[in-house]
């Protein structure tokens, strides 16, 4: 089947089947916060990035398979009102930016900084500091051949950037992290997963950087 990308809270989890690796995407808790399960194909291996909410359903999709980190995207309590649950069932190692640690309920094990990496088996993702949602806010990236994935938190959606709050220089400064560490090194065929809703690609969000720019938000 086709991945689109298009979950809903309560509703069947979208698996992408890449070579190297598998995507699963849920959505969980009020909030419609979106969860992704990254699994080695090598290995089996598994790393899930942001445990929203509703463990029992991300432990339906975590299975048996080992879970050996946790990725926390930012603070904000909507992405890790499960987070103590999955850990102290799993005892996976918990990956945060040193910036948005202090806010977490559970010590970060291990700390990442812009150009860091996280290990899934054989696959490994590079970090990247996204400023301006929160001090924080981390985005995880995945090259599979001509087409990187990237997953975003709440830094970039379909339409805009997250949200700054109507503070011109938290959003200057996002924009600024967007356009060169997003915009400015990865394609347009680049997949984004974000933290809520649907995904998208840097192609189709690209040609409205000047208009995000102008509008502020």
């Amino acid at each position: 089947m086709t991945y689109t990308g298009d979950v809903e809270v309560g509703g069947p989890p979208d698996v992408r089947e890449l070579p190297a690796l598998t995507i699963t995407k849920l959505a969980v808790g009020p909030y419609e916060n979106n969860a992704y399960l990254l699994r080695c194909a090598a290995t089996g291996e598994q790393v899930l990035i942001d445990a929203a909410a509703e463990p029992d359903r991300l432990f339906e999709i975590i299975g048996d398979g080992p879970l050996s980190h946790v990725v926390t995207t930012h603070r904000h309590q909507d992405h890790w009102g499960a987070l103590t649950a999955v850990i102290d069932a799993t005892h996976a190692r918990l990956v945060a930016h040193p910036d948005d640690a202090e806010a977490l309920p559970l010590p970060v094990t291990e700390p990442v900084e812009h150009g860091g990496t996280v290990r899934v088996g054989q696959v490994t993702l590079s970090v990247l500091h996204l400023r301006g949602h929160t001090p924080g806010s981390i985005a995880l990236r995945y090259d599979d051949g001509d087409t990187p994935h990237l997953f975003t938190g709440d830094s970039l959606f379909p339409g805009g950037p997250g949200n700054t709050w109507g503070d011109a220089k938290l959003f200057s400064r996002l924009m600024d992290d967007l356009e060169e560490r997003v915009f400015g090194e990865l394609p347009d065929e680049t997949w984004i997963y974000p933290g809520h809703g649907k995904d998208t690609s840097l192609g189709r969000e690209r040609p409205h950087l000047a208009e995000w720019r102008e509008r502020g938000w």
